[in-house]
């Protein structure tokens, strides 16, 4: 040890407050380099796909998809008109689907079918890039969500009651006029998510800094470990399922992101843990969003929780098969 070192040393041990002052400064200062990289990349897809969007909106395309889905959502219980608000969660973020939802006459029993679908399908664009960036197949994990949520509507549609009330929500429809006022709504908007986007990830790649720097992620990924198990996921993917669930993808897409560059979680685990948080994830605020409206929490929660398990073994079944079929193929030679 240097003589620069052992007086910082004997300084911080007469000086504790200083030192903690020092490490998360430290955290913070390293934090923000990675968080711009992360903010530049999510803002590169997440702005162009919102105005995409809005202007199909304003044109009437996604109306006019809707109308061709009509049949479909028919066999799972729901009117053909409710496909706009299936159509928009796909491509933006939860409060979209829900304000078209209050635009549409819907019993409460469909608006549960709708709202289990749109949290599997929300944002699909953006957040598929994400989990892609982690080491995941961008066409694998968007089939996945959007066959696993006509699926889980099937489902529902067997398993609930025939009548739970009608809808909390009556909202009328935002029309513009013109296509001035649109982008002017759109601009508006899109302001608002950056500063979004810019504080939560920003203060995310801070706190997984800090946590790290102070040994508090290694007890979060204890907690969460026995749960892992139950999952099919590896005890390495407990805190990156925690930051999943309380953030979502998008949010908490710096964390996954620098995780799996710096290889802190190998690509199977990365995968496997995608194909859960695919399906189930944002476990808190989004789930909260749907129960303001009434939605009761129970069937908008363990089909995804289940869902996303089953989903997770499948997969695990299949990495089996294919290391079974190279063991083979590498004794045959």
């Amino acid at each position: 040890m240097g003589c620069r070192e052992t007086a910082l040393l004997a300084f911080y041990k007469v000086h504790p407050m200083k030192l903690l002052y020092q490490r998360l400064y430290t955290s913070v200062r390293l934090a923000l380099p990675k968080s711009a990289k992360t903010i530049l990349w999510l803002l590169k897809i997440i702005l162009p796909i919102s105005l995409a969007v809005s202007l199909m909106h304003y044109f009437g395309l996604i109306a006019l998809m809707a109308t061709y889905l009509g049949p479909l959502f028919q066999f799972i219980g729901l009117p053909g008109e409710s496909a706009i608000v299936f159509l928009t969660s796909i491509f933006l973020s939860l409060y979209a689907p829900i304000a078209i939802m209050a635009t549409i006459p819907l019993e409460m029993r469909e608006i549960t079918i709708l709202a289990l679908m749109c949290l599997i399908t929300h944002n699909m664009f953006i957040e598929t890039s994400v989990q892609k960036k982690t080491g995941s197949s961008y066409t694998v994990m968007f089939l996945l969500r959007l066959f696993t949520s006509f699926l889980a509507a099937w489902l529902l549609n067997l398993m609930l009651p025939e009548d739970m009330g009608k809808s909390q929500i009556v909202e009328k429809a935002v029309i513009h006029t013109d296509l001035t006022s649109m982008l002017i709504h759109w601009a508006k908007s899109a302001g608002g998510l950056i500063l979004k986007i810019v504080l939560i990830v920003t203060g995310l790649m801070m706190l997984q800094n800090i946590l790290k720097e102070f040994k508090i992620m290694e007890m979060i990924s204890k907690t969460f470990a026995p749960m892992m198990k139950i999952f099919g996921l590896s005890e390495n993917c407990s805190f990156l399922w925690f930051v999943a669930q309380i953030t979502g993808l998008t949010y908490g897409s710096g964390i996954m992101i620098e995780q799996a560059e710096n290889k802190e979680i190998s690509k199977k685990d990365a995968d496997l843990l995608n194909h859960h948080i695919a399906i189930n994830h944002s476990l808190l605020e989004d789930t909260l969003l749907f129960v303001a409206i009434g939605v009761p929490a129970f069937w908008i929660t363990f089909p995804r929780i289940f869902l996303a398990i089953a989903a997770v073994w499948i997969a695990r079944f299949i990495y089996f098969m294919i290391r079974k079929k190279k063991t083979t193929q590498n004794l045959q030679i």
